[in-house]
């Protein structure tokens, strides 16, 4: 009788990942560049119930007594890269990637360590010393993964391969690379990608539009859909655990007490 409880339980955890999941979606619905994220459920292997060392059964006798399946398990999160919608801007340096693609930054972190980090989100800009950054203050890299410095006094234009232009000269070219299989990327913060071991970096084809930023392709009326759908299986297995209790209750203090 108790198989069901603990399938009702391991429901609830299933849900509540995915509730997660929807709910940080939502509050990334108008980040910059933001990539979405979607859940997976496993069902747990069937697992085959015997009797060993049974004496009805024979010491050295193994018999199988039915087949058990514990329920759901929490599988992998997983991105989504689809390309969101472009916002015109009108600011030259915000800037979206139509097609396949990444910015590379340079990232530092608490303790001063630096490393390069890859991104969606384009809205750059120039600080005092005429460094190209993210609103973060992390460096906008160039073809050679050197920090792309500008003259803060001329005015700019930037190409769709990518090139700096200002005074009619081409100063520098911004970094756009792509990965061949991105199961090798893994997110760090909200915007920001890190291959890992085994991640292999290749040309990309993406071509880079001034004045835009691509939005985040977060569905607002999707996520809502799934999260109602969420709210509702959640409570089915919370109401099954109720009505566990409920049967245990009357089998202990009434059943119980008759006997």
């Amino acid at each position: 009788m108790f198989k069901g409880l603990y399938t009702a339980y391991t429901g609830m955890i299933n849900e509540q990942n995915r509730m997660d999941t929807m709910t940080n979606n939502l509050a990334n619905i108008t980040t910059v560049g933001f990539k979405k994220e979607g859940t997976t459920s496993q069902s747990f292997d069937d697992i085959l119930t015997v009797k060993i060392k049974d004496a009805s059964v024979g010491e050295l006798n193994v018999t199988r007594t039915g087949i058990d399946n514990p329920g759901v398990k929490v599988g992998e999160n997983y991105v989504d890269y689809s390309q969101g919608s472009f916002r015109l801007t009108e600011n030259t340096y915000d800037l979206a990637l139509s097609g396949d693609g990444f910015f590379a930054v340079e990232f530092t972190n608490k303790a001063g360590e630096t490393s390069t980090k890859y991104t969606r989100a384009g809205n750059f800009t120039l600080n005092k010393d005429g460094y190209l950054t993210t609103e973060e203050g992390d460096y906008v890299l160039d073809e050679n993964s050197r920090r792309i410095v500008l003259d803060t006094l001329s005015d700019s234009e930037i190409r769709e391969n990518g090139d700096i232009e200002q005074n009619g000269v081409t100063v520098a070219t911004i970094q756009v690379v792509d990965f061949a299989d991105y199961d090798y990327l893994q997110r760090y913060g909200e915007t920001y990608f890190e291959p890992i071991e085994g991640a292999e970096i290749i040309d990309s084809d993406a071509e880079v539009i001034s004045g835009y930023l691509e939005m985040s392709n977060v569905q607002s009326v999707q996520e809502m859909v799934n999260l109602i759908t969420i709210t509702r299986q959640y409570e089915s297995n919370q109401k099954l655990i109720q009505t566990y209790d409920d049967t245990m209750d009357v089998a202990v203090n009434q059943l119980g007490r008759l006997s």
